[in-house]
């Protein structure tokens, strides 16, 4: 809690040496506050008008330098406590889907409610989805990928700071499939013949399959190739009896229910913190970053190899600790556009989107709107957050998405395909409606023009029987786009390189 006067000022040579007792004041309350855990505006004391001031600028001032900190550690830390909350709803808690080691598969498109019975914020629902966690502590895990006869699907595999840095399947890795063995850190046992080697950069790793169904009548064929998909680990697959399973007793995240989980809207914002040191701790990262990168968070209580504890933490750095991590989703959300470019309301993704290395700002801006978002040669996600004016999309108004000529954004190569999904803003899930369609795209009979050219209606109510084919129904207070392309044309992804000359998707036009 800070003082409500405090005004942010500059701690300059002249305010801490020529400021009498300001800084000095300042010191005393903060080491008071520090021995009482509590913030230094709460251990005020009396003292010349003078001097109280000089302390108020000086607390403000180490606020906005403790605040700066705690930002860049929560941007680092953001999309591992990510994925650590989607392994909580994937793997362990009360209502846990599969066991670690196996995939949960949605047997269905991605409803409104199976969206929220995963945590996974943004999905696809041209697509059928698996979620899996291995753990490879103990030992490799073997994935059998089937050949799909040509139907889209890709296996993507992310580690727990969400680098996608395998593809088994899918795009440029085809569609006729294999067996692969994912091998942990430091495991120098022996793989069996006929599996390909992927080593992995963490303990932990996350498998999600995606496969391609057009509609309810296409849905058992899609179904077939997702059950082909299997995962077992070495022993088992090698006739073995399996290592007994580690104990695992994992802080449950506890957040606000109906929100998904990577938004990381915690009931108390300083288990953020836990979470982020035990996750690290199992899942190191890079070696050049514990080197010169962890080094800075210290001052939070963040030491590799070590729980985090408030205490010792300056009471400054803690409430900003708190603050900062209550707000780090909307914020996160809201500043999209700083790591990709704003074009007709849509933002064009950054070409480093699922691979984004030590650009943290890009990875965690992806990590909390779109968690395990696939790297642009697999498939390009373009977020339309705006409308044609620049304004937020709400069900409250009718818009209109005319898509003319050759629609190079959208190109895929074959069996790849294009989409238009909307999404509730609060929730980040697909939306409910009276037809059950959440999304528009190539595989839809779309009403189209003599020259080609179609018009999309995204508004609440039904256009009425002559736009209902075009009709992509939306809630009735805000809501977002995403348009995909999977399986893009090389040209398009190879685009995103140059955001300043890149054409993105169509504005979306207020109509009423």
């Amino acid at each position: 809690m800070t003082n409500p006067d405090s005004e942010h000022v500059a701690l300059n040579r002249r305010n801490v040496f020529a400021g009498g007792g300001g800084l000095i004041l300042a010191s005393a309350l903060i080491s008071e506050a520090q021995a009482q855990r509590t913030a230094p505006a709460e251990a005020w004391r009396p003292g010349s008008s003078e001097a109280r001031a000089r302390a108020r600028e000086a607390i403000s001032a180490m606020e906005g330098w403790g605040g700066s900190l705690v930002l860049q550690a929560a941007t680092y830390a953001a999309p591992l406590v990510a994925m650590y909350n989607l392994r909580a709803t994937v793997a362990f808690g009360p209502d846990a889907k599969a066991p670690p080691g196996s995939i949960w598969r949605f047997e269905d498109i991605a409803t409104p409610t199976l969206a929220a019975q995963s945590g996974y914020v943004s999905p696809n629902v041209n697509v059928i989805y698996g979620f899996g966690f291995a753990d490879l502590g103990q030992e490799p895990y073997i994935l059998t990928a089937p050949d799909s006869g040509g139907r889209y699907y890709m296996i993507e595999v992310c580690d727990m700071w969400t680098r996608a840095f395998a593809y088994p399947a899918g795009g440029p890795s085809g569609y006729r499939g294999g067996k692969f063995a994912f091998v942990g850190p430091g495991w120098t046992g022996t793989l069996p013949a006929g599996v390909t080697r992927v080593d992995c950069p963490t303990r932990w790793i996350e498998f999600q399959p995606r496969v391609h169904v057009k509609n309810e009548a296409d849905l058992p064929a899609a179904q077939a190739v997702l059950r082909a998909i299997k995962l077992e680990g070495l022993a088992q697959y090698s006739g073995r009896p399996a290592p007994a399973r580690p104990a695992y007793n994992y802080e449950t995240p506890v957040m606000a229910p109906g929100v998904a989980s990577s938004m990381m809207d915690f009931t108390d914002p300083m288990q953020f913190w836990s979470i982020f040191a035990a996750a690290m701790n199992e899942n190191p990262p890079p070696q050049k970053e514990i080197d010169a990168v962890l080094p800075q968070f210290r001052y939070l209580g963040i030491e590799f190899g070590k729980p985090w504890s408030a205490a010792g933490v300056n009471p400054i750095y803690l409430a900003q600790m708190r603050r900062i991590t209550a707000e780090i989703g909307p914020m996160v959300v809201q500043s999209m556009p700083l790591v990709g470019r704003l074009k007709n309301g849509w933002i064009i993704p950054p070409a480093n989107t699922g691979d984004a290395g030590a650009d943290y700002m890009s990875r965690c801006v992806v990590a909390i709107f779109g968690l395990t978002a696939n790297t642009p040669i697999q498939a390009i996600y373009y977020p339309g957050p705006l409308d044609a004016n620049n304004e937020p999309l709400t069900g409250a108004r009718k818009y209109a998405m005319t898509f003319r000529g050759a629609m190079e954004f959208a190109q895929p190569v074959a069996p790849g395909f294009w989409s238009v999904t909307i999404y509730d803003a609060a929730t980040r899930y697909s939306v409910p409606n009276a037809i059950n369609r959440y999304a528009l795209g190539s595989d839809n009979a779309l009403a189209k023009n003599a020259d080609g050219s179609f018009t999309l209606y995204l508004q609440h109510e039904n256009p009425g029987p002559d736009k209902q084919a075009n009709w992509l129904p939306a809630p009735a207070g805000p809501f977002y786009l995403i348009l995909r392309n999977y399986a893009p044309v090389p040209a398009v992804a190879a685009g995103l390189q140059n955001l300043d000359t890149f054409q993105g998707p169509p504005p979306v036009v207020p109509v009423g």
